[in-house]
């Protein structure tokens, strides 16, 4: 309507009123609208469906590690009279982990505490996780749901302490291992989960560098696994019996499975489908592949022969060295971790195992143990950019070096230390060792009432 129109005086001084003010009022608008804006609450972040179904790829193939991949390894490895009773503990283990993660075990370890050493018990019963809440990646703003990342976890946990009834397999009570491995990751693997990998932890603030486990699952293990060979005692007739591996054909499919489910074990550590997985990805490839050829020019050039069983070994022992750092070395780092891991650990099985005269029958601390730790230290090395890796933190490479020695240390302090204890109290509540009638017999037999394999 045009001002000319207008006759009445009121109305011509109002439209005449807001026509003049109209730029005032509109810097007025302007001027409050970056307070509207601050005022409103940010958006909850969205997680990513293409991380999403990353880590759900990841966690299946973690499961495919311990169910059947470590079962079919270690029962290979083992007389055939005990192959059921090794898949019977690797599966009930993993099983009672499970249930233990959700019901305090996550909480233990990832429950928003203030501590340095345990998460707490905020998040026990997984309170306060559903549907809508979700953790954080290395990127930042990118999220994944917090269901899955409590399942990725629970895959770790329930391996890990599985890892160890290869060094005592053949003569431990199914009730001991089981209750043992209870509650070795109750005062074990959780703290130790914690002090590593959550923010708040004591090792985390200290800026130790463990990708995927070196210290967390490999260390861990491999040194409680020693002291359960020694503490457990030798098999009966070790030395003069024989006790080779009934079946390296299984060995080998177990041994293969491990190797295709390490890659949800390393690349899944990184909790996004970026560059760091692909990294991690390709070190999980070299860094076996160097092993295997390590581990068997070590057994031409000793032996005059390469085994089967050293391949394996070998394939083991690569898989090992390069989780703590598959998404922090370079590739060509990754081909001296695997070159250089396999004459460590082959001494260790070979040499350190005889002298000293220990039972640990599937080598778990000769390759879990020695393996990680060589890992664990060489990647405070081989992660700087200078020889192609990709540590992005301020501190020298002496000064690393010298926080994963630390690690290093208080790991293997705090598994030896408290699993003696668990063992003696185990031993003291349902007893370690089966009857020597019972190991004769088999524990397929003896303890689960089958057998592997009919005639």
């Amino acid at each position: 309507m045009s001002l000319s129109k207008i006759t009445n005086p009121i109305s011509i001084a109002w439209l005449t009123l807001g026509v003049t003010l109209a730029p005032v009022i509109a810097f007025a608008q302007d001027a409050t609208a970056p307070a509207a804006t601050e005022a409103a609450p940010a958006a909850a972040p969205i997680p990513d469906k293409g991380d999403t179904a990353f880590m759900f790829l990841c966690t299946i193939l973690v499961l495919f590690m311990a169910v059947p991949g470590l079962g079919l390894f270690y029962g290979g490895l083992v007389r055939a009279k005990n192959m059921l009773s090794v898949l019977m503990q690797c599966t009930v283990v993993a099983a009672s982990v499970m249930i233990i993660w959700v019901v305090y075990g996550y909480s233990f370890a990832f429950g928003g505490g203030e501590s340095a050493i345990w998460g707490g018990t905020a998040k026990m019963f997984l309170a306060g996780v559903d549907m809508n809440s979700t953790a954080a990646t290395f990127s930042a703003g990118v999220v994944i749901p917090e269901y899955i990342f409590v399942l990725f976890q629970m895959t770790f946990a329930a391996i890990t302490p599985a890892l160890i009834l290869g060094a005592f397999a053949e003569r431990i009570k199914f009730s001991a291992a089981v209750l043992f491995c209870i509650l070795w990751v109750t005062f074990v693997y959780f703290p130790i989960a914690h002090m590593v990998w959550d923010a708040k932890g004591y090792l985390f603030g200290l800026g130790a560098l463990d990708f995927a486990g070196g210290t967390v699952v490999h260390i861990n293990a491999g040194f409680a696994g020693l002291v359960g060979a020694i503490m457990v005692g030798k098999r009966t007739g070790f030395g003069k019996d024989m006790m080779a591996p009934h079946s390296m054909t299984l060995t080998y499919v177990g041994a293969a499975m491990l190797w295709v489910g390490w890659f949800g074990f390393n690349s899944g550590s990184n909790l996004e489908a970026s560059g760091g997985a692909m990294l991690a990805t390709v070190n999980t490839f070299i860094a076996t592949a160097a092993a295997i050829l390590s581990w068997s020019a070590v057994e031409a050039l000793t032996r005059g022969k390469a085994s089967m069983l050293g391949a394996a070994s070998g394939m083991i022992a690569g898989l090992v060295a390069i989780t703590p750092a598959a998404g922090l070395v370079g590739p060509m780092g990754a081909i001296v971790l695997g070159v250089l891991v396999s004459p460590l650990c082959y001494f260790f099985v070979s040499v350190v195992k005889n002298k000293f005269g220990y039972d640990d029958t599937a080598d778990v601390f000769g390759i879990h143990g020695i393996g990680g730790l060589f890992g664990a230290l060489a990647t405070g090395i081989l992660a700087f950019p200078s020889l192609g890796g990709a540590y992005a933190g301020t501190n020298s490479m002496a000064t690393q070096f010298w926080i994963q020695i630390q690690a290093v240390a208080i790991t293997i302090v705090w598994t030896v230390v408290v699993s003696a204890i668990l063992y003696k109290i185990v031993d003291l509540i349902v007893g370690l060792r089966v009857p020597v009638e019972a190991e004769r017999e088999g524990l397929d037999l003896a303890s689960h009432g089958e057998a592997a394999y009919h005639s």
